[in-house]
């Protein structure tokens, strides 16, 4: 939970409200937050999904695992072919991600999985993020 939400796992309460927050994002936008299992063994393994918080107007990946599956390629995996779907399915032609100046490691998913760093954004909270982005047409760079 080092790079999630406060670093925290949420509570019953908050996981009931997150739960609603996702079930209205897919019956507004037809796309939300999803579990992910892995193929050889049963059991949720981390989550993944696009959506826009706080009212953010572009579509933002997330995603998080389970420590015991970092640094196994499952991220990578998850986040290329949620950026596929998000293109495919939904039309979507710009992604963004956020993720903490010091997570490289995120850093190098988001890039794997096809996405091009961008500026830092600040933070209310007065942090800030790295800010990532995907555009199906890409850009002259």
């Amino acid at each position: 939970m080092r790079w999630v939400g406060e670093g925290r796992a949420i509570t019953r309460e908050e996981c009931i409200q997150w739960l609603e927050v996702t079930r209205t994002n897919y019956e507004k936008r037809g796309y939300g937050m999803f579990a992910i299992e892995q193929l050889a063994q049963p059991g949720v393994v981390g989550f993944c999904g696009i959506v826009h918080p706080g009212g953010q107007v572009e579509p933002e990946v997330k995603y998080a695992f389970l420590r015991s599956c970092w640094g196994r390629g499952f991220a990578t995996e998850a986040l290329s072919g949620l950026i596929a779907y998000a293109g495919r399915i939904h039309g979507l032609g710009f992604l963004i991600a956020t993720a903490a100046p010091a997570n490289v490691a995120s850093h190098k998913v988001l890039l794997k999985a096809g996405m091009r760093r961008s500026e830092l954004r600040a933070n209310p909270d007065g942090t800030q993020s790295q800010l990532f982005h995907w555009s199906a047409v890409p850009s002259a760079a």
